[in-house]
């Protein structure tokens, strides 16, 4: 298939696109700046580079011709209801322009969830609406009612390789700056996801998109560990010592705030009807060769 993958110069859509080219597949890497730096890194994933902003679909649209799937990684954190409905309008239209139904595979996250009671969550869990991030969760539904062909998949929290984005790499910099700060809730535990991993279920959704046209899938491991704990396991292997400053979660800002309870996922329908299984057990079985991945991803960058 030709595949186009939104946000492919970040830090899952990198491995989501990689990863994809390995399977067989044409992967196109929309960017702003296709000879950028990460840009060039895509290329020699054999992912090509392609101009085009998100956010604006008429930069964009013409690498719908040919494509069979769009992969969506992006969140637009400045309008990110408004970049993610036309995206879908525009989907819609290019299907209405020339009969090809492209299956869209669209990334939330299990933050979207917000405050729900439940120890343990998964695909049918209901969110709480007045969670920060609950919009997500609406623009999963308004995806359904247009009738685009389309996959769900709501991550964990990554981490692994260069964890540009991922709270671990937020860890080790702060540590290293000697800063170390924990925000909210000292006893959540969140579920978390290799990034490596994350990629192969993108993957396994694409080898046979028809068969799970509708679906939602959570992607996360079986880590259990709190959010505390898997912050000092960080900050000892990047070299501090002292102690982590405890901030509330409004301090962290709108993702802080959005991730402040335990978020506890299954992934036991991923398990059934994608054969999926995570090849990393945890972040805190190999701290020292994540941070290091991190430390060369930043003398490269």
């Amino acid at each position: 298939m030709q595949i186009l993958v939104t946000g492919a110069t970040g830090y899952a859509g990198r491995r989501v696109s990689t990863a994809l080219a390995r399977a067989g597949h044409t992967v196109l890497g929309l960017t702003r700046d296709a000879g950028s730096p990460a840009a060039r890194d895509l290329a020699v994933g054999e992912v090509t580079p392609v101009q085009g902003d998100v956010t604006r679909p008429e930069s964009w649209r013409a690498h719908l011709d040919g494509t069979d799937a769009l992969v969506h990684l992006l969140l637009d954190m400045s309008d990110p209801v408004g970049t993610d409905r036309r995206l879908f309008a525009e989907l819609v239209a290019a299907q209405e322009r020339d009969g090809r139904r492209r299956h869209l595979v669209l990334t939330t996250g299990i933050s979207s969830y917000g405050r729900t009671g439940q120890a343990l969550m998964d695909e049918n869990t209901p969110g709480n609406p007045e969670s920060p991030l609950g919009f997500r969760f609406a623009l999963e539904k308004e995806l359904a009612a247009t009738g685009l062909a389309h996959t769900v998949i709501r991550p964990g929290f990554m981490y692994g390789g260069p964890a540009t984005t991922s709270m671990t790499g937020q860890w080790f910099a702060d540590a290293e700056a000697g800063k170390p700060v924990f925000y909210g809730d000292t006893a959540k535990r969140w579920s978390w996801v290799h990034v490596d991993d994350l990629a192969d279920a993108y993957v396994r959704v694409l080898d046979n998109p028809a068969a799970v046209d509708g679906e939602i899938f959570v992607i996360a491991d079986d880590q259990r560990l709190s959010a505390l704990d898997m912050q000092r396991v960080a900050v000892r292997t990047a070299g501090h010592t002292g102690e982590i400053t405890l901030e509330s979660a409004e301090a962290g800002g709108m993702l802080q705030l959005a991730a402040d309870q335990d978020e506890l996922v299954t992934s036991a329908k991923a398990h059934r009807l994608l054969g999926w299984r995570p090849r990393h057990a945890s972040f805190t079985d190999a701290p020292g060769q994540h941070h290091r991945a991190w430390k060369a991803a930043r003398r490269t960058a």
